[in-house]
């Protein structure tokens, strides 16, 4: 059986051959021989030496420079060196280099052989010993691999469940195993008791764990609580940490949440073998922080549950309908006063498309275009004759919310003081003709003193005063019913021209500056145009009517996004902030009105009237000292309609 190789790398050939026959053969060696540079670093990667012995001289490079070539490409093959003669620095310079031993001629066998031995059993100690190495290197490369694979675990188990109990318990799981302890433990500070009670255990009595109470003064967990810093005990002998808990070794690291200490996590060893050490606090330390986060997360969870839940009651037992949709229109809440209201079949409606569920066209309206301005309002009327007050408004980030309240009965209520006031209106309308009639006709009859004559002034201003509200009322009536359903292609710029020729000489009396800023080209919309006339009429009158003298009204009109847009501004007095949202209501006028300003309060209400009976929206902004600017926007038809 052979022994091994063994390759002479020397320019003599009867030294070589007394090499192999009289010490390397006779001990069982397979030798190969390489005389130059090239030839030994080739035979070095073919035949796989486990010794290497080169001569000194070598032809054309230095014996000690190969050597070391050859050492650096494998440190544990062994190299001899075989001298011409003796040389002690040569052989200082071997050894420097790497050489096992260096020999002189005369060569006796026993002296290579005890040489070759030497070399290859130092060889193999150093092959030992890497081997040791590499396999201490590779399980404390594997434990490592093992920690960021549980540490990789217990993340994705934060990420993907709320299920507090199973993190927790993975998280103490991971621990034991990791550090290989007897026990785990994770306990949470109770700020009732100020006590620290288990929250998850391993390998611990179930009845112990569920009335462990660890006060916090005077105790290692105490230390950790208020340092915030790892607790790491090792002993040779047994060491109490409680009454009849003694341990061995013992690791607590905090459970920190915004810089405060809410638990702590711990293994132990109550049994002398294994023991803990200060590399596992690093990967405690990492446990402990995703456990304080699955915490935090779990306690944040619950709050914002709570808060759903007690908004999602409010909600659902609202007596208004309460439509919720997400930015795509997609359906997120529907309360049980709208599933009554539309009688809606299907209970699973969350997530569908609102144009799947209702079919109620005015609800599919309310989100035909993604244009439409928010907020926005409407009136639903149903088959069963209720009237809905519906609104649409956004939810930043979430989508948007339509709250429906029911105003049948407030319909009902106009209705009827609709109905008894243009009776009352147009019976009225007689006898004070009548009267102003005969008042008129007083100062044909005879002579009046002056006194007399500001009577009959006073009671004519009256009538007319009490002319106008009728005929207000009547208007305002007949708006309403929808008596003026004809309806026709309206040039909105002639409208506007005419109906500020028609106020004009009102404007010039209190040297008001009257100025149009629209373009010949304003689209057209399709309405009434006496009422569309009236609308801008009652407007300007009114900017003219409480603005000062020498005070400016501008009338605009342009086309915004498939939209006319109508305004009317003034420099007047404005409108205080209280009286805004109640102006367009009958009857209604603002607070810092001039006594000497008459009207009858119905201007507005007859103009938003006009505004909705053309599907349209009217709104002010106003500004007390500085002015009011009335908005109106109208649909846009084309010509050939």
């Amino acid at each position: 059986m052979t022994q091994g190789k063994i390759l002479l790398v020397q320019n003599n050939p009867e030294l070589g051959l007394l090499l192999e026959r009289s010490a390397l053969s006779p001990a069982g060696y397979e030798v190969a021989t390489a005389t130059d540079k090239f030839s030994a670093i080739n035979a070095v990667n073919t035949y796989k030496p486990d010794l290497i012995i080169i001569g000194d001289p070598l032809n054309n490079i230095n014996a000690i420079e190969l050597g070391e070539e050859l050492l650096q490409a494998d440190p544990l093959t062994p190299v001899l060196l075989i001298a011409s003669q003796p040389d002690n620095e040569l052989f200082r310079q071997a050894l420097r280099v790497g050489f096992s031993d260096c020999l002189t001629p005369p060569l006796r066998p026993a002296e290579v052989m005890h040489s070759i031995q030497t070399a290859q059993n130092r060889s193999q100690t150093l092959r030992d010993w890497s081997r040791l190495e590499a396999n201490r290197s590779t399980k404390s490369l594997k434990q490592q691999v093992d920690g960021l694979e549980a540490l990789q675990a217990i993340g994705r188990q934060i990420n993907s469940s709320l299920d507090l109990d199973h993190v927790l318990t993975s998280v103490v799981n991971a621990a034991v195993e990791l550090t290989g302890a007897e026990e785990g433990s994770l306990l949470l500070y109770d700020e009732s008791s100020g006590d620290l009670y288990m929250r998850a255990e391993r390998n611990i009595q179930t009845d112990y764990a569920r009335t462990f109470r660890l006060p916090v003064h005077d105790s290692l967990a105490g230390q950790v609580m208020r340092t915030a810093a790892p607790v790491y005990i090792v002993t040779g002998e047994p060491f109490k940490i409680l009454t009849s808990y003694l341990v061995y070794a013992l690791i607590f690291v905090p459970l920190i949440v915004h810089d405060h200490v809410i638990g702590i996590l711990g293994v132990a060893n109550r049994k002398r073998g294994h023991s803990l050490s200060e590399e596992h606090i690093t990967l405690l330390s990492a446990l402990a922080s995703y456990a304080a986060v699955a915490i935090e997360n779990a306690r944040a969870y619950e709050q914002a549950e709570k808060e759903r839940c007690k908004l999602e009651a409010l909600l659902t037992n609202m007596k208004e309908g309460v439509i919720v949709t997400d930015l795509e229109a997609r359906l997120i809440l529907v309360n049980h006063t709208t599933q009554q209201l539309f009688r809606l079949q299907d209970p699973n409606f969350i997530g569908k498309p609102i144009a799947e569920i209702f079919e109620h066209p005015d609800i599919i309206e309310m989100f035909s275009s993604d244009k439409r301005t928010l907020p926005f309002r409407t009136e639903i009327a149903l088959e069963d004759g209720h009237i809905l007050n519906a609104q649409r408004t956004p939810i930043p980030e979430v989508g948007s919310v339509i709250v429906m309240q029911d105003i049948t009965y407030l319909k009902e209520l106009d209705q009827i003081k609709s109905d008894f006031v243009n009776t009352v209106s147009h019976d009225l309308r007689t006898p004070l003709t009548a009267i102003l009639g005969y008042v008129e006709l007083l100062e044909r009859v005879g002579p009046v003193n002056n006194q007399q004559a500001e009577f009959i002034r006073r009671i004519e201003i009256s009538v007319n005063n009490i002319t106008a509200l009728i005929n207000d009322l009547l208007d305002l009536g007949r708006i309403e019913a929808g008596f003026d359903s004809r309806k026709e292609v309206v040039p909105m710029y002639v409208m506007l021209r005419y109906a500020m020729d028609g106020v004009r000489t009102r404007a010039l009396d209190k040297e008001q500056s009257l100025v149009l800023d629209a373009s010949e080209s304003l689209p057209t919309t399709l309405g009434n145009p006496i009422r569309l006339r009236q609308m801008i009429s009652n407007l300007i009158g009114n900017a003219i009517k409480y603005t000062q003298p020498q005070g400016e009204i501008r009338v605009s009109g342009r086309a915004e996004g498939g939209q006319m847009i109508i305004q009317v501004s003034d420099n007047g007095p404005g409108i205080l902030p209280t009286d805004q949202p109640y102006i367009f209501d009958k009857f209604y006028r603002g607070s810092n009105v001039l006594g000497d300003v008459t009207g009858t309060g119905l201007g507005l209400a007859i103009v938003k009237s006009i505004v909705e009976n053309h599907q349209g929206r009217i709104w002010v902004d106003s500004t007390p000292g500085e002015g009011s600017t009335f908005t109106v926007v109208l649909p846009i038809v084309e010509n050939e309609l």
